[in-house]
């Protein structure tokens, strides 16, 4: 974790690399009376959990603070650039996402203080930061090292229907590999949802052609599973407080439970993307250092924050001074 806004490294690779940022950092953590470890505030009943790391203008936080820790997180990734000799990028990109497959082309739009709606973002700039927002929803960046094109996808459950990943790849027109990388989103464990969205989530990848063949057969033995009785792989304080806000004891036949990051790993896979990181490190609904906005509902909470994922791209590297 970075020392002043909390974020990890989640990959370099060549001129780019990928930053995951989160609701807390490590020195963040207290330790609560049953032993288990926590965040002061963060799975507070009826409570917005905005917690140090929100860069979300959205959720009715106050935008001086999101734009500090937006200029925060910037001045952070360029710290760490210089720390490994790269030069600072010069701007980091944002959009209104909006649950869909428009693509904002950073190269060929003038910059705006009012960020377009899209889902997607692409650049063949150096440095350049690609910034996409989630708290739950699949986050990914892309990165074709002959190019030096890179892109960064939200990608919730009505993306990975309709396609943005794929319309994402398809403005990468050289044939050489492209590199995808998985940010921290909600895993199927933890995301119950009624059958339709299964039914509507198969019917996309078909019209749409987002799988191959032999993935549509076996769709629902690859991404789906019958509902558990209990919200499974989560603090054992938050579920304690999860548990006085819903009632998940009843197994519905109409309710299923689905993977999203691993429907969009065999989506980049069906388009014969590369995956730099197999799955998921964290689930962001289990893991109180990130955001979830099916927690936030769970808690019947106002308002949570959002955290990013971001692909920051440096052709041109800093001497080393002697010391």
């Amino acid at each position: 974790m970075t020392h002043n806004f909390p974020m990890m490294v989640l990959a370099t690779l060549g001129d780019v690399t990928v930053f995951q940022t989160a609701a807390f950092a490590d020195a963040d953590m207290v330790s609560n009376d049953m032993g288990s470890i926590s965040r002061q505030h963060m799975n507070q009943v009826g409570q917005p959990s905005y917690g140090k790391g929100n860069v979300g203008l959205h959720v009715n936080d106050h935008a001086t603070k999101v734009l500090d820790n937006r200029m925060s997180l910037l001045a952070t990734i360029n710290q760490h650039l210089a720390a490994k000799h790269k030069s600072p990028i010069e701007s980091l990109h944002w959009v209104n996402q909006v649950h869909g497959k428009q693509i904002y082309d950073v190269d060929v739009n003038q910059f705006s203080m009012q960020p377009s709606d899209a889902d997607a973002l692409v650049s063949q700039q150096s440095n350049v930061g690609l910034a996409i927002m989630t708290a739950d929803c699949v986050p990914i960046v892309l990165y074709q090292p002959s190019t030096g094109k890179i892109a960064a996808i939200h990608a919730g459950w009505q993306g990975l229907a309709c396609g943005v990943i794929k319309a994402t790849v398809e403005r990468f027109t050289d044939t050489t590999q492209i590199t995808a990388w998985i940010g921290v989103s909600i895993s199927q464990a933890n995301y119950e949802v009624d059958s339709q969205v299964s039914d509507k989530l198969l019917s996309g990848c078909i019209k749409n052609q987002l799988l191959t063949d032999k993935y549509i057969q076996e769709f629902d033995k690859l991404f789906c599973a019958v509902a558990p009785a209990k919200i499974k792989s989560i603090d054992k304080s938050l579920q304690n407080n999860v548990d006085k806000c819903v009632n998940n004891v009843t197994i519905s036949p109409n309710k299923v439970n689905i993977d999203l990051p691993k429907l969009a790993a065999y989506q980049l896979l069906s388009l014969d993307v590369e995956i730099g990181n197999e799955r998921q490190r964290f689930c962001g609904y289990a893991n109180e250092q990130y955001y979830s906005y099916r927690r936030q509902t769970h808690l019947k909470q106002p308002a949570t924050g959002r955290m990013a994922l971001i692909i920051a791209r440096n052709v041109e590297t800093l001497t080393e001074l002697p010391e």
